[in-house]
């Protein structure tokens, strides 16, 4: 069993050089690209701003009642939206990605994998790294991206609208708490891990739905594998994204 783990641990890693290499040579599959990204947009916009809200309005619940416990109700905000960029927008994304886009994309490969397309592909002398896996990965990466301004601003004022009326908070403090304790390194880093969550998530779905097994069960099987891995893999990369960036960029005013 450990045999085996490693095995296809050291298969994504190949996968994942293969892509990274494939991305920068020609030809370059624009049109599957936009067909992807279109596809990964219309799936995961309208879920990533539904669950954004709830989101951000349990985030600004929680931090209010502890800082009214401290008596630093003042520093509500800036609180609810360092929470919101630098941890909830890119999980949530990442979630939605792999949930939603992710699984499409692993059961379209594994479909064609088991209709031996990509072996047809390949006596043709067609790669479907190129072809097919590469355009998947850089769509998932690109909307990643974009959802995830779209969701820390939703996050944002579905917090500022809970604080504000829910808690007796006042806009004056919860805009200045934020502007003393944010910086610019928050929203990069927020930026990076969507990056890094997106391409995660398109190369584990492209490498379980490049190796199914047992058939059409296999596919569905693969599915289910593609979305557990990918979760596990993003609150582990997130845990040392963060610590790496806390112990790198100093809190302001530290």
């Amino acid at each position: 069993m450990i045999t085996g783990a490693l095995r296809q641990t050291g298969r994504l890693f190949a996968l994942s050089a293969e892509v990274s290499r494939a991305i920068f040579k020609r030809p370059f599959q624009f049109r599957e690209f936009v067909e992807q990204f279109w596809f990964l947009a219309s799936v995961t916009i309208l879920p990533a701003a539904l669950v954004s809200i709830p989101f951000g309005a349990v985030i600004a619940l929680q931090v209010g009642s502890l800082t009214q416990q401290l008596g630093a109700q003042s520093f509500t905000g800036g609180a609810s939206v360092l929470a919101v960029v630098q941890q909830a927008s890119p999980l949530i994304v990442a979630l939605l990605i792999s949930g939603a886009g992710g699984s499409a994309i692993c059961a379209d490969l594994g479909s064609r994998t088991i209709r031996e397309e990509l072996d047809a592909m390949e006596v043709m002398g067609v790669s479907p790294v190129q072809r097919l896996v590469v355009p998947r990965v850089l769509a998932a990466m690109g909307v990643a991206v974009l959802l995830n301004g779209l969701v820390s601003v939703v996050g944002i004022l579905g917090g500022y609208v809970f604080n504000v009326y829910l808690q007796d908070g006042t806009p004056g403090a919860y805009l200045s708490s934020f502007s003393s304790l944010a910086q610019l390194p928050d929203l990069y880093v927020s930026e990076l891990k969507a990056v890094i969550f997106g391409f995660i998530a398109g190369i584990v779905a492209a490498y379980r739905g490049l190796n199914p097994r047992g058939g059409p069960k296999g596919v569905g099987d693969a599915v289910n594998q593609s979305v557990v891995i990918t979760f596990l893999l993003l609150f582990f990369v997130n845990m040392v994204i963060t610590g790496v960036y806390l112990q790198i960029v100093p809190p302001k005013g530290g």
